[in-house]
Formats: structure tokens, sequence, C-alpha cells
């Protein structure tokens, strides 16, 4: 059987997606009938997530056969960065206090301990399940989920490189990574619907988000004004030369890096993701986007720089959305399960800290999704929260580039042991 999907053509790929957000955004704003109840329930983002899913799931579009997510990804991602970022008060951003460190590094730790447990628990009932031995034993595909889910597709395939997991098995690995990880990703987004709830629950103080908003706000009030051709016109200017400056930027940063240095062009170093273009991307953008905010650039967003930034979000997040095949879910329950198991122990863990130390929802989410996400999906979570506040997301996710291979090292070591136990 075919497994090409119906529309290949990414102009009506583009298209359906632009439905989904459409149809999402117009019901979201009705005041009568059906969907203000069920819009209080369930958050218009994950909407924007699903609905795209199940486009997917029956067939009818791709991730696999389109190039929207890496359009996405790599040019509209670094704009939207931009475009929050250039009205950022980067002295309220430090006030925000040590609160999202500690809970991305408790991801972190999630991370690199639930893999270990999964497999202790997995293997008291079903210990094939965790088995194999050589190149096909389990715990090797599982490092490179490490990898993926502290750092990212760089530090993923440090993983496959240095523990030599068979290839031909790696795709079920892969399976987990997209099943898991999007599940848990429509959680966060659901989450953020009852933030509100969950913050009074964790009685968390929210005093240093509030101010950065209210800032934002403020200063976003002071300089409204409808905006012309020529400040729209400028706003895309600023986001796109910024952009062409980022990529520029990273790939003579990563090429000369891998062609001088040994240890970020073998595969297998520690150090290898510092030659990956993407995380140089990521970087550039963000700091370009700092830069700005220091100059008349901020003006902008009283003409609309973070709502244009949004909508390129929103369109990233359909992108992300169509990677999403529900009916995986059933394809090999075992792998899923543990990675299932996995993330269950990632979150409690995150639970846990965020109730001691009375940290807001916020840094949770973000704080989990710059591990498990990234920098494609980090700043995505943030900015649902508030688009002042996705640079904290881009910030976080940077920075598990920098820890992501070290800590699926120790990950995939600990999973060694339990498994030759």
């Amino acid at each position: 059987m075919s497994t090409e999907p119906f529309f290949t053509n990414d102009a009506i790929v583009f298209g359906i997606l632009m439905l989904c957000l459409g149809i999402v955004f117009y019901t979201e704003n009705l005041k009568k009938g059906f969907f203000p109840k069920f819009y209080k329930y369930v958050p218009a983002l994950l909407m924007c997530y699903f609905l795209p899913a199940i486009f997917n799931s029956l067939g009818i579009i791709s991730a696999e056969t389109s190039q929207t997510y890496f359009i996405a990804s790599r040019y509209l991602l670094p704009a939207a960065l931009i475009l929050m970022t250039i009205s950022i008060d980067l002295k309220a951003i430090f006030n925000l206090g040590p609160k999202a460190l500690i809970m991305f590094l408790t991801g972190t730790i999630g991370i690199v301990i639930g893999g270990p447990l999964a497999i202790l628990l997995i293997s008291t009932f079903s210990p094939e399940t965790v088995g194999g031995a050589g190149f096909d034993a389990v715990w090797r595909g599982l490092a490179t989920l490490a990898g993926s889910w502290i750092g990212g597709g760089a530090n993923q395939a440090a993983m496959l490189e240095i523990y030599e997991f068979n290839q031909e098995l790696y795709g079920g690995m892969v399976l987990i990574d997209i099943v898991v990880a999007n599940l848990w990703m429509a959680v966060l987004l659901f989450g953020i619907g009852k933030r509100k709830q969950i913050d009074n629950w964790l009685k968390a103080d929210n005093t240093a988000i509030n101010a950065l908003q209210e800032k934002v706000q403020h200063f976003a009030a002071k300089t409204t004004r409808n905006p012309s051709v020529t400040d729209l016109m400028i706003i895309l200017m600023i986001a796109f030369v910024s952009v062409g400056i980022a990529h520029y930027g990273s790939d003579v940063i990563s090429t000369f890096l891998s062609d001088n240095f040994e240890a970020v062009k073998n595969p297998k170093s520690a150090l290898s993701s510092f030659g990956s273009g993407f995380f140089w991307l990521i970087t550039i953008s963000t700091i370009i986007g700092i830069a700005l905010s220091f100059t008349k650039a901020k003006s902008y967003e009283g003409a609309g720089a973070s709502k244009i930034g949004s909508v390129f979000i929103y369109i990233l997040v359909a992108t992300i959305g169509m990677k999403m095949d529900l009916g995986k879910l059933f394809e090999n329950p075992g792998l899923i399960l543990i990675g299932l198991v996995w993330m269950t122990i990632h979150a409690l863990l995150l639970i846990v800290v965020a109730k001691l130390i009375k940290a807001p929802y916020f840094f949770l989410a973000v704080g989990s999704q710059a591990n498990v996400g990234g920098a494609a999906s980090a700043p995505v979570v943030a900015a649902a929260f508030h688009p002042s506040l996705a640079t904290v997301g881009a910030l976080l996710a940077v920075f598990g580039y920098v820890v992501g291979t070290y800590g699926a090292l120790l990950c995939a070591e600990l999973m060694r042991i339990v498994s030759v136990g």
C-alpha cells in the first residue's frame, strides 16, 4: 500500500494549514453557540496543532513529503524570534530570576534518569521490549532519544554515531521521538489554557512574569499606531534581512568550526552540536533581536511587529502538528510505552520541583519544551503565554544544545548499566 499522501504540492499543503488556522481563529472569536464553551476547555493553540495532525493521520497531507516545516523552522521561526525580541526589556528578562534555569535543568535530569527508570520498570513485565544484544540493544537506540530530548537533532545524530545503534532498527526510535514528544507538547499546550488553576495549585509567584508582560504592553500601548504599508514593509525588512544575516553567520561559523576543530567535526564528539547550522541560526537570530531592542527598531512594536511574529509562530505550530500521525500510536506499543513511561517520569519530576520552589507553570512548560522540543518549539510554547516571552524559550533551547550530548551520554551509560543488570 502506498504511503504517499493525497496532496504533495506544497502550495496546496500550505493552503490546508492556513485553512486550519483560519477556522480556529474564526471559531475562537464567535460569541454564541458551541465554540465559546469548547474553547473554554480546549486552548486555540492546541487546535492549531491538532487539526493538521488529523489531516496527516488521514493521509491527506504529510510532513515527510512537504517542505513546509523546513521553511517555517528555518525562515519564519528566526523571523518571529527577531520580531518578538525587538521590544524586549533585557533587564526584565534577567529579573525573572533563577527559576527558569532550575526548571530547565530539572527537565534535563528528568530525561537523564527517566530512561534507565523506564527500562527497569518495563523489564519487570516485558523484558523482551527493553532487551537486545550487541548493536541491536534497545538501550543503544534509546540513547539517541536522550540526545534528541535534551538537545536536538545534532545531539541525536551524535548519539547514533557514538553508540552505533543498528540503523535498520533506528526508525523505531524516531517513531518514539515523534509520537511521544508531540503528545507531550499537546499536553503542555492544553495546560496553558488551565495555567491560572495550575499556578494556584503550585502557589506560584508570577510577579516577575507579569511585570515583564506589563512593560511590553505599556510600551506597545505608548507607541501604538495604525500601521502603514511602509511600516509593514520595514517590519518585514527588519525580520528577513536579519534572518539572511543569521543564515549567513550560521553557515560561516558552523563551517569554520567543523573544518578547523576535530572535536566539532567528529560526530562522536560531545562538542559536535556546535557544528549544527540550526544551533547557530537560532543563537544569532536571538542575539540580533536583543541588539535591535536597543535601537529605534523597538518602536515598530507599536506598528505590530510582535503580532506579525505571532502569525509566523502559529504557522510553525501548524507545520509541527502536521508531523504527528495519530495512527502510529498503535504501531509498536512496546516502544511507545517506553517513551510514555520515560516522559511521565520527566513530567512528575518537573511537577514536584515546581511545587517545591513555587515556580509558575510557564517555567515548567518552557523548561520542559526547551529539552524535549528544542529550539523549534520552546519559543512556541513560551510565546503562547505572551509574545514577549518567546526569547526565554529560545535562550533555554540554545542552552539545551550545549548540554545535550553530555546529558545524553550520562543517560546512555545509566541505561547500559541497568540493561546489563
